[in-house]
C-alpha cells in the first residue's frame, strides 16, 4: 500500500516530485510509525465492517482502528468480537488489500483471545489499541500482547492511547508520565505509536472545545500534550512517534469566527470552489489543528470521519521548499555544522540545530512523499477527492 495509492499512476506523477513509497504490513516499524497517517476509528459492532473497510481502503485510508471500548456499549462486548471474527473472515474470503488494521481492546486477555479466534485471518491484524494505558495498566496489556503474538504466530504492535486522568491531574503527571516511559521503553520494539486521548482529558473536566477552536486552545489540554511530547516524543533515540488528537467535528450549523480558511496562506490564488466547498463542510478549524499537531511534534492522527482522512493525508505531504531545506542541512559536507542560506533564499538553515528537523521531514517524505514545486495543499487534496 501506499498514500495516494488510489489515484492513478499519472496524476500521482504530475502531483509529486517524490512519490510516497510503497509499505506493507511486514516493515520496518519506523516506517510503519510514520505512515500510519489519518487511522479512521470505526465501532466493531458494524454489520458491514469488511465492506467499511474496503471501501475505506479505495478511498485512501491507510490504517483502522476497529474499536471494542468506548465507542460500544458494555451490553454488545461479547457480539462485537464475534463479528469481527466473521468480518476478518469476509475479508480473507475476498483476498482484497486492506489498511494496517488494529483492535482497540478493553481488557489484556481480549487480545490472546482474539488472536486464537481469528486463526489463519489474523494476518490481516497488524496489532491492538490499549486504553487508557499507565505503568500500572499497561504492563498486563503488553505482556498479554506477547501472548497473543504467540497464538498468531507474527509481529503484532501495540498503540497506548495516553488518556487517564492520572496524567491530566497536575499533582500526579509526573509521577505517571515516567511510569509510562518505562514500560514503553521496556517493550519498545512491539510500541509503534503513543495515541493522545483528548476527549477523555476534556471529559475530566466536563469541558468540549467548539468547532472554531483546536485543541492547543483548551489550555489544559495543551499543557498534556506539551509534557507528553516533552518527556515521550524526543528526537535523541528515546522518544516515539506521537499522534495528534481526534477531530470530533464534521458538520456546523453555527459559527462563532471567521474561518480561519479564508485566510490561510496554501489558500491564495486557489480554486474558490474547493474553498468554500471546505468552509460549507466546516474544515478550517481541523486543518489549522493538523498543522499545530505538527508543530508541536506529533504525526498523523485520529479520525472519526472518512471526510477527515485526505485533508490529514494532503497536509503531511512534504512540501518542495521543506524537503530542499532538510536535503541541504544533511548533506554530508554539512556534518561539521554551520549557517547555510535556503535555496528558496527565504530563510537561515542552522545545520545542528536542524538537523532533527530535517530528519523527521525527509522520513515523513519517504511514507507521504514531495510535492512538486508548483503543488499545495489544494491540488493534492482535489486530486485524493477525485482518485
Amino acid at each position: 500500500m501506499r498514500h495516494f495509492g488510489h489515484i492513478s499512476s499519472s496524476a500521482r506523477a504530475g502531483l509529486f516530485h517524490q512519490e510516497p513509497g510503497e509499505f506493507d504490513s511486514d516493515s520496518p516499524a519506523g516506517t510503519l510509525a510514520a505512515a500510519l497517517g489519518a487511522t479512521l476509528y470505526s465501532p466493531a459492532t458494524r454489520p458491514h465492517l469488511a465492506d467499511d473497510v474496503l471501501k475505506q481502503t479505495a478511498r485512501g485510508v491507510v490504517s483502522m482502528v476497529l474499536c471494542l471500548e468506548d465507542s460500544i456499549d458494555d451490553r454488545d462486548v461479547e457480539a462485537a468480537e464475534a463479528n469481527l471474527v466473521r468480518q476478518f473472515a469476509d475479508l480473507d474470503s475476498r483476498g482484497a488489500e486492506s489498511p494496517l488494521l488494529f483492535i482497540r481492546v478493553r481488557d489484556p486477555l481480549q487480545m490472546p483471545d482474539l488472536a486464537r479466534r481469528l486463526g489463519p485471518t489474523v494476518r490481516y491484524l497488524s496489532g491492538f489499541v490499549l486504553p487508557k494505558f499507565t505503568e500500572e495498566r499497561g504492563v498486563p496489556f503488553m505482556e498479554a500482547l506477547a501472548l497473543a503474538e504467540t497464538e498468531a504466530g507474527r509481529r503484532l504492535f501495540a498503540m497506548p492511547v495516553l488518556e487517564s486522568p492520572e496524567l491530566l491531574h497536575l499533582e500526579s503527571r509526573a509521577a505517571t508520565l515516567a511510569g509510562i516511559a518505562r514500560t514503553v521503553d521496556k517493550y519498545r520494539d512491539r510500541v509503534l505509536a503513543l495515541r493522545l486521548g483528548v476527549t477523555d482529558f476534556c471529559s475530566a473536566y466536563g469541558l468540549r472545545r467548539s468547532p472554531d477552536m483546536t485543541a492547543y486552545d483548551v489550555q489544559l489540554v495543551a499543557h498534556v500534550i506539551a509534557d507528553v511530547v516533552n518527556v515521550l516524543g524526543r528526537s535523541d533515540g528515546t522518544g516515539f512517534t506521537i499522534t495528534g488528537p481526534v477531530w470530533e467535528y464534521f458538520r456546523l450549523q453555527e459559527r462563532m469566527f471567521k474561518p480561519q480558511l479564508r485566510r490561510s496562506p496554501f489558500m491564495e490564488g486557489r480554486a474558490e470552489e474547493l474553498r468554500t466547498a471546505l468552509i460549507e463542510h466546516d474544515m478550517d478549524g481541523l486543518l489549522r489543528e493538523i498543522e499545530l499537531d505538527r508543530a508541536n511534534g506529533l504525526l498523523g492522527k485520529t479520525c472519526i470521519h472518512p471526510s477527515h482522512v485526505l485533508p490529514v493525508h494532503a497536509l503531511s505531504v512534504v512540501s518542495h521548499e521543506e524537503y530542499s531545506d532538510a536535503q541541504d542541512i544533511l548533506r554530508p559536507e554539512r556534518g561539521g555544522g554551520g549557517v547555510l542560506r535556503s535555496a528558496y533564499t527565504n530563510k537561515m538553515n542552522e545545520v545542528k540545530p536542524h538537523r532533527a528537523w530535517a530528519e523527521r521531514t525527509l522520513r515523513r517524505a519517504e511514507v507521504f512523499g514531495v510535492a512538486k514545486e508548483d503543488v499545495g495543499f489544494v491540488e493534492l487534496l482535489t486530486a485524493g477527492l477525485a482518485g
